[in-house]
């Protein structure tokens, strides 16, 4: 099956060559923990980074979830906090998820100089992490929460060296600037930043030159092989969107797999429906307690069970290996938001394919995608499909889902409009610079369209979204066909 993908990332070289972590400048006691984690060589930002940290200079770092960011800015910590000295180090971040995994992380780097290292989010009682905090050296924590113990002055950053803002482009769009702002008012003003950020935004940029100290930029790609990764679509009715999603769940040969959706609302409606379906199916989002996701995360890592369907916010910042399939249930309204989505599969070597179900709904999220960020993605034909099984549907108030609705199975269905629109069979087809169907082409000349699945009589039915994209801007009713067009270029990000 023909196939295209996209650079987004450039492959780290393989070195067995452990020394090349000493040569960064890092102690000795955490190079030990670094020899017993196995790790061979250091990624590019930490490269890249390191040198300037150890040295004390504020840093800004352009580098992803699963880049090794936490060894990064842990370096400094673990050379220069003391032990009983109060809290030197505040670590912030956008999710109570990523705030867990890097205070796990941390505690395995600092086995040989241990440190009070303490988590500190909401969703659990505030009185343990008060009586923690009054021994603890290095604090991680969302902005929420440790604006809480601020508040009650039950956190004292007297004594602050490092101030770590983890993932801030994920901690402003998650509408956390005022709450970062009073917290980094809050630290002395003779410290260390150090920010990193997947992504380098105009807010970023302002944030830094506000509250850094004559930073150091520093950029690494995502960790993501480009090619071993796929990126596919399927165009589809509305109403066979979910059937789609649970056949291509049951035929595709994944490893781990996640599903994202925009709503908790639809989460809870495809993991359900999916294990109606017998599917053994995860979902995650803000509405759950943090023992249970904590409890999720860690089936999921176990691979208990294979499928995580979530939202982005319950995904952000977790590091999660292994990674073969993701599909878009939904697509996402931000282009940055799928890239963040990409850049779970194809790590490591690893083959890695995304899927992306699109209805009508989705095909102006979808055309912002691939005209901001200028990539192919493939459209495949729509296979012959069952509808599932439907056993949970939303109720007409109240937005809850009830059991029992449309437990029946309903025959049989291409369940392809092969073109964006539905209007034919055809699975080329023509986008407007709005983002949806144009006027030309297949969708509204009955006699471009062909009976079957195919394209337009004479022309190719393949289109992919990708290579120079030349739209057709004209109001004009055509008769004629161009045959299948290519949308957007190749970026690396």
């Amino acid at each position: 099956m023909e196939t295209e993908t996209i650079q987004i990332a450039l492959k780290p070289e393989k070195n067995s060559c452990s020394h090349k972590f000493k040569k960064l400048g890092i102690s000795e006691h955490v190079l030990k923990a670094i020899e017993e984690e196995k790790f061979e060589t250091p990624s590019e930002i930490q490269e890249k980074s390191i040198p300037h940290v150890l040295e004390g200079k504020d840093v800004i770092a352009r580098a992803s979830t699963g880049s090794g960011k936490t060894l990064a800015f842990g370096s400094v910590i673990f050379q220069d906090v003391k032990k009983d000295f109060g809290i030197q180090a505040l670590i912030l971040t956008p999710t109570r998820e990523l705030a867990e995994q890097n205070y796990k992380a941390l505690n395995k780097f600092s086995k040989h100089k241990p440190l009070n290292i303490i988590p500190v989010y909401g969703g659990v009682s505030l009185n343990p992490q008060i009586e923690d905090m009054e021994s603890a050296e290095v604090v991680v924590g969302t902005p929420g929460r440790i604006l809480d113990h601020l508040a009650r002055h039950t956190i004292d950053l007297f004594h602050l060296k490092i101030l770590v803002l983890d993932e801030a482009d994920r901690m402003l769009d998650m509408g956390f600037r005022d709450d970062v702002e009073k917290i980094i008012h809050q630290c002395p003003k003779k410290r260390q930043t150090l920010l990193f950020s997947a992504t380098m935004s105009e807010d970023i940029v302002r944030l830094a030159q506000k509250y850094m100290n004559n930073p150091v930029e520093v950029s690494a790609e995502q960790y993501v092989d480009p090619a071993k990764l796929t990126q596919i679509y399927f165009d589809v009715e509305d109403n066979l969107k979910f059937s789609l999603l649970n056949h291509l769940l049951t035929k595709e040969d994944a490893k781990l797999v996640m599903v994202f959706c925009n709503t908790r609302r639809n989460v809870d409606f495809v993991a359900n429906n999916l294990k109606a379906n017998n599917l053994d199916v995860l979902p995650i989002h803000g509405g759950f307690s943090q023992d249970k996701r904590n409890k999720i995360m860690d089936r999921f890592h176990s691979q208990t069970a294979k499928i995580l369907v979530c939202t982005d916010v319950a995904a952000r910042g977790l590091d999660i290996k292994g990674v073969s399939h993701v599909y878009n249930y939904d697509i996402p309204a931000d282009p940055k938001e799928y890239v963040h989505r990409i850049g779970r599969t194809a790590r490591a070597g690893e083959e890695g394919k995304v899927i992306n179900i699109v209805t009508s709904r989705d095909y102006e999220n979808f055309s912002n995608i691939v005209d901001k960020g200028e990539i192919q993605i493939k459209n495949e034909q729509t296979p012959l499909i069952e509808r599932a099984r439907l056993g949970w549907m939303p109720e007409r108030r109240g937005g809850r889902f009830s059991r029992g609705a449309g437990n029946s199975r309903f025959g049989r269905d291409r369940g392809s409009r092969g073109g964006f629109g539905g209007r034919g069979r055809s699975s080329s087809s023509h986008y407007s610079s709005s983002g949806r169907p144009s006027r030309t082409g297949s969708f509204n000349n009955p006699r471009s369209r062909d009976r079957d699945t195919g394209g337009s009589r004479g022309e190719s039915r393949e289109k992919s979204w990708g290579g120079n994209r030349n739209r057709d801007r004209s109001r004009n009713r055509s008769h004629g066909h161009s045959g299948g067009r290519s949308f957007g270029r190749n970026r690396r990000y």
